[in-house]
């Protein structure tokens, strides 16, 4: 990977979309592990690199050797940077091993790129070990990758002392079991109060490793369970804490209308709730209560096939204070339930109503008409919202970010309206395909744009590509 330079180098690649990143392997720490972004960018934006000093760091006064590349010990301080003149008051290390130099230095290299480089020496290692270096990353750990397997054939779980030194305050775990979980919490040293956030992924947790879990690690504010099929509604009524503030439930088989009855009376100071149930239903919705109405800012219901408009009446008058919310994938909801939305909520930030393929041009009207604090609308696969509806959303002055994936109605005509947004920093037309060159040409008039995505138009043509460089030259442009 390349490090970014001081004057308009490159900026190093970021890391792949599912924020996922493959760790080398470390002589203290776990081989085969892997870091993610914490809160992921959930619109596929490009990440951007931790900010780097005031002042820019001075070059290595060599190059690396190979040798040093794989892990062996730093050049020794008696070359000729370290050699001075007889009587010389102060004797000055080598740059290669000045802290402070490495301290803005590293500011500059990617987590991958900082773990292969805390193997180099044991000087690197010290600078590149600080939590400030890590700051917003999460470990994932996979099952096979807790133990070592001894000459006699027996398992011993790994040293974590690398990820306590970094400071680590949220792990995702993929695949693990009850004891995995127990062998973690007794091995890992800031597991009892030091761990914010747990991920468990495509686990055989069951009730009681879930309980003993969140007993242990008190610490414990954002948890999430995907792909858990061990645990049931039980385990949820008897595990949960009232700290939690942020929970995330997907692809869990056994979370229903019970599930959603316990979060809503255990979790008092709940402000966020992502749910991907199939079978949770317009009842459940019912219990939320004004306790969450307080607290709960960000509603995400994903996939939820179930809920109908009489569901969406539950949650507008059960969390009035919601500056986020997600009906993505609720087949069911139609543009009367969008109305609720409009006129009830007037805190939104953020609408996401993709997949709902029974919303038209009239939804567009309500958020138009009522929304008028709304940052970011999503409508991918929106598939009947027409140059109609975007005229619309041509009054808005505060939004932002606009999402149109395979909105296959909409046409250039329909462009021109999203002209008058002067505000847009994000649109996204990837899979329109009425689209032409012509109409897509039109967009240089969003000077503020920042983000322009394309995939898969038909009418994005390289000759377009270079002429929105010209044009454009502050838009990422997506092909």
């Amino acid at each position: 990977m390349s490090s970014p330079g001081i004057d308009g180098d490159p900026k190093p690649p970021c890391l792949p979309r599912n924020g996922l990143v493959k760790l080398p392997g470390q002589p203290n720490g776990l081989g085969a592990a892997s870091i993610t972004k914490g809160t992921p960018a959930t619109k596929n934006r490009p990440c951007q690199p931790p900010p780097p000093p005031t002042l820019p760091p001075p070059s290595l006064a060599a190059p690396l050797s190979r040798a040093a590349l794989a892990g062996g010990p730093c050049p020794p301080a008696g070359g000729p940077a370290s050699a001075l003149a007889p009587g010389h008051p102060v004797e000055r290390p080598p740059l290669a091993t000045d802290e402070k130099i490495l301290n803005g230095l590293f500011w500059y290299f990617s987590a991958c790129e900082k773990c292969v480089l805390a193997q180099v020496c044991k000087a690197w290692r010290r600078v590149l070990y600080q939590p400030k270096f890590w700051a917003g990353l999460t470990p994932v750990l996979h099952a096979k990758e807790l133990y070592n397997v001894l000459p006699g054939g027996e398992k011993e779980f790994v040293n974590l002392q690398g990820f306590a030194a970094r400071g680590f305050e949220g792990f995702c775990l993929v695949g693990v079991s009850d004891l995995d979980i127990c062998e973690f919490i007794d091995n890992y040293a800031l597991s009892k109060k030091g761990v914010k956030a747990m991920s468990l992924k495509r686990s055989t947790i069951t009730d009681a490793g879930l309980e003993v879990m969140l007993e242990q690690m008190q610490g414990v504010v954002r948890l999430e369970l995907s792909g858990c099929n061990d645990f049931t509604e039980a385990g949820l009524w008897s595990s949960l804490s009232a700290r939690i503030t942020s929970l995330s439930v997907s692809d869990c088989i056994n979370v229903a209308d019970d599930a959603i009855a316990a979060i809503s009376q255990l979790l008092p100071n709940l402000a966020e709730l992502s749910l991907q149930a199939y079978h949770v239903t317009d009842t459940a919705l019912a219990y939320f209560t004004a306790r969450q109405g307080h607290s709960t800012h960000t509603l995400r219901l994903l996939s939820c096939w179930e809920i109908t408009n009489h569901g969406v009446v539950n949650v507008v008058h059960s969390l009035p204070n919601l500056t986020a919310l997600s009906l993505s994938g609720c087949s069911k909801v139609t543009d009367d339930g969008v109305e609720l939305v409009a006129e009830n909520l007037r805190k939104l930030r953020s609408l996401d109503l993709s997949w709902c393929p029974r919303i038209t041009d009239m939804a567009l009207e309500y958020v138009a008409c009522d929304l008028h604090r709304l940052e970011e609308l999503v409508l991918d696969r929106c598939v009947r919202i027409t140059d109609t509806g975007l005229s619309y959303l041509s009054t808005m002055s505060s939004l932002r970010s606009l999402y149109l994936r395979w909105c296959c109605q909409v046409q250039d005509f329909g462009l021109k309206h999203l002209l008058a947004l002067g505000s847009l920093r994000l649109l996204s037309l990837a899979g329109c395909p009425l689209l032409t060159t012509t109409g897509l040409s039109g967009l240089v008039q969003l000077q503020e744009l920042e983000e322009l995505e394309l995939t898969n138009c038909p009418g994005a043509t390289p000759e377009l590509f270079k002429y929105f460089s010209q044009h454009l030259p502050r838009c990422l442009v997506i092909e």
